[in-house]
């Protein structure tokens, strides 16, 4: 991603690589969901586009996976915008048991909710939509979990300072860029009651050390 075509899946740039090949065989299932340049541009101009035999492995067992999960069957999903899990989480609703959520979505939830997020993440245009969620949740019997505590920063900075708070008391020129501890420990414990578990997104912003623990809990349990 060291062209800015790449990114903006720009068609002249899909046109240029695909001039480079006969055929295009798509292996990487960690970067299959960008809509890049050399991911979904080169497919309109190169034929055959077809999944390499690894990405369809991975296809193959998240399909079982999902469509006939032992159970209980539980999901985490994190990231940081509600609008870009929304297709996520409302299929999902349909399937689980139990939804773990985490990452910077978790603020609009949280202000859905009347709750202070102080200056966390929030899309402002997706409250009434995270509230419809909870509520769709509810209605199907989904256990449905929010972190009870994060790890606020003073900035969003790897070398911010740091500290624990119940996620009800977030105050004010603070941000939430992770999980807390009695999290990590709910969750754990949640996870500790299925069979099958899905996963999409981290738990916080882990390309900071600092804000990668709830991340690494989780992936370790």
């Amino acid at each position: 991603r060291f062209y800015k075509e790449e990114e903006k899946n720009d068609p002249e740039h899909a046109k240029k690589l695909a001039s480079l090949a006969d055929l295009y065989v798509n292996d990487a299932f960690g970067t299959a969901h960008r809509a890049h340049a050399s991911t979904e541009g080169v497919t309109k101009y190169l034929k055959p586009s077809v999944a390499g035999f690894l990405l369809q492995k991975e296809l193959d067992y998240l399909v079982g996976a999902v469509s006939n999960p032992k159970r209980p069957f539980a999901a985490i999903v994190g990231g940081s915008k509600v609008s870009s899990k929304i297709g996520v989480i409302e299929s999902l609703l349909e399937k689980v048991d139990i939804l773990l959520l985490g990452g910077g979505m978790i603020f609009t939830f949280y202000k859905a909710q009347g709750l202070s997020v102080g200056s966390s993440l929030v899309e402002e245009d997706k409250l009434d939509l995270a509230t419809t969620l909870l509520a769709k949740a509810k209605a199907k019997g989904v256990s449905l979990l929010l972190p009870s505590d994060v790890v606020i920063a003073d900035k969003f900075a790897p070398d911010a300072n740091s500290k624990i708070v119940p996620s009800s008391a977030i105050p004010d020129g603070w941000m939430g860029l992770d999980i807390g501890p009695d999290s990590v420990k709910s969750f754990s414990e949640a996870l500790d009651t299925t069979k099958t578990i899905i996963w999409n997104g981290p738990m916080g912003v882990f390309e900071f050390d600092k804000f990668a623990v709830g991340t690494e809990a989780i992936a370790k349990k």
